[in-house]
């Protein structure tokens, strides 16, 4: 009998020890072919099919170069390291598994690694652990990728270090969230041009970009996005920056599109940073307004500017908890900031909440407009915020003067018109504004880029945006006039 559980415990050890083939860490480029020829139990090649059916390690030295458009199928539980040099790039690469029902394990991008990868397909794996600070991704896809224990076990990538840089890249329906990590690293992650979608399919309690701590040797920025969330997951939020061991956090969250999500935005800790030309809207996945749905959410953060958001249609449009710091807009020198926040119908249970300061600190918040789409009075703006006139233990809000403010007759102002010139421009253009009112600028996928409050008179804007068809647009309050804008 202990002979017998003796051979089944070698066996056991055999069936569960996988074979790895590891590159001699000689400083050689490795291509797919060149590891299929010295291992074709690692790797097997019919066509532009490539499998892998054993542990793969590049070491320190050495490289790994995939540069034509192929299919690389991973067997189950396979896990592919880099410690090198790793390139995969070529107008369309897929990296799947060979069984829809046995997902490989993923990707370990060691601390000495660096990585690249664009115009790649990822899916249906255990995702990306990236140690490295050397990580660059673009143009890529990462889909569908479905293990509860792969390499990347909290989202389909994950970071530990560093800068590394995340753009124009599609994230769908991943078990996970897309891209995490950890509270107590530095993480200055920079997500550019990236679309969001469903991720976090698992719905648990966790947002579908979920960063911890920037650190203190660079700030996280997270631009030009598209966060969509599924409205059958209602406990996944869209965006979290947060530092939740006293590890210090920089962000600017800019000119993304944030909907359909439980949440918004949302920061903890002892974070500072710039919110600012976002269009952030039905976040209210979630019902109960007591555990999700603002549109934008700070808990004990330093200070954050908030300025030309449009916050629309969320539980709340924005909660400040505890000792959260933020300035919504201020004409001081000091503290300058533009105001210009639209909210509309960010509410629950009948009452709307523009802004909820369940907080001691007084807030500037000047030159927004809380109740878009009409003019009101002090009295109706009152209503939409809560602060120290509704509970005497909180902090004020300042604000006035604010826009979309009273007006007595129509009569008193012409419709506003706007003729922009020169169009084509090279980034610089003027347009005469009969009224003070507020000028934004759209891309084609309707973020917007730039606001900015005109006074009347001929206004020159240098708006530095890339070569590209722009929209424009101009409001007075009573009413609003557009215009495409090119720039070569």
């Amino acid at each position: 009998m202990r002979l017998l559980f003796t051979l089944i415990g070698l066996l056991f050890l055999a069936l569960s020890a996988r074979a790895q083939y590891s590159t001699p860490n000689t400083g050689v480029n490795w291509s797919l072919d060149s590891i299929a020829l010295h291992s074709p139990t690692t790797v097997t090649v019919s066509g532009s099919t490539y499998t892998l059916l054993e542990e793969l390690v590049i070491e320190e030295k050495d490289s790994l170069r995939i540069d034509s458009n192929i299919r690389l199928e991973i067997a189950g539980g396979i896990e592919v390291g880099v410690k090198g040099y790793f390139y995969c790039s070529a107008d369309s690469i897929v990296i799947t598994t060979t069984n829809q029902e046995d997902p490989y394990k993923g990707f370990w991008c060691f601390e000495t690694a660096e990585v690249y990868f664009n115009h790649t397909r990822i899916e249906k794996g255990g995702g990306i652990k990236v140690i490295t600070p050397n990580f660059l991704m673009e143009n890529c896809e990462v889909s569908d990728n479905n293990l509860d224990r792969g390499s990347s076990t909290g989202s389909a990538i994950s970071f530990s270090k560093g800068s590394p840089v995340v753009r124009n890249t599609i994230f769908k329906n991943n078990f996970h969230p897309a891209l995490s990590s950890g509270a107590n690293t530095s993480v200055a992650i920079q997500i550019l041009n990236c679309y969001f979608e469903g991720n976090n399919q698992k719905n648990n309690n966790r947002p579908q970009i979920n960063m911890g701590p920037s650190g203190d040797a660079d700030t996280t920025r997270i631009i030009g996005n598209k966060i969509v969330g599924n409205r059958d997951l209602t406990v996944v939020g869209g965006l979290s920056v947060s530092s939740l061991i006293g590890v210090p956090n920089q962000f600017i969250i800019r000119s993304n599109d944030i909907f359909d999500n439980r949440y918004g935005f949302t920061s903890a800790g002892p974070s500072t940073g710039i919110i600012e030309n976002n269009n952030i809207y039905d976040n209210n996945t979630e019902t109960n307004p007591q555990v999700g749905g603002s549109g934008i959410s700070l808990y004990n953060t330093g200070m954050v500017m908030i300025s030309g958001n449009n916050i629309r249609n969320n539980l709340w449009g924005i909660t400040l908890i505890e000792k959260a710091q933020a300035n919504l807009g201020s004409d001081d020198p000091g503290d300058f900031n533009p105001g210009l926040n639209t909210f509309s119908d960010n509410g629950n249970g009948g009452q709307i909440y523009a802004l909820y300061n369940n907080t001691a600190n007084e807030v500037k918040a000047l030159h927004n407009c809380w109740i878009e789409g009409q003019f009101s009075t002090i009295e109706e703006v009152e209503s939409v915020i809560f602060h120290v006139k509704d509970d005497t233990t909180l902090g004020k809000v300042i604000y006035e003067p604010f826009e979309c403010g009273q007006i007595t007759s129509t009569s008193e102002r012409d419709p506003v018109s706007l003729k922009v010139y020169p169009n084509p421009t090279n980034a610089t253009f003027s347009f005469a504004a009969e009224h003070t009112g507020i000028l934004k600028i759209y891309n084609t996928a309707g973020v917007c880029l730039f606001t900015k409050k005109v006074n009347a008179g001929t206004i020159e804007i240098n708006s530095l945006l890339a070569p590209g068809l722009y929209l424009v647009t101009f409001g007075d309050g009573l009413s609003f006039a557009s215009q495409k804008l090119i720039i070569r």
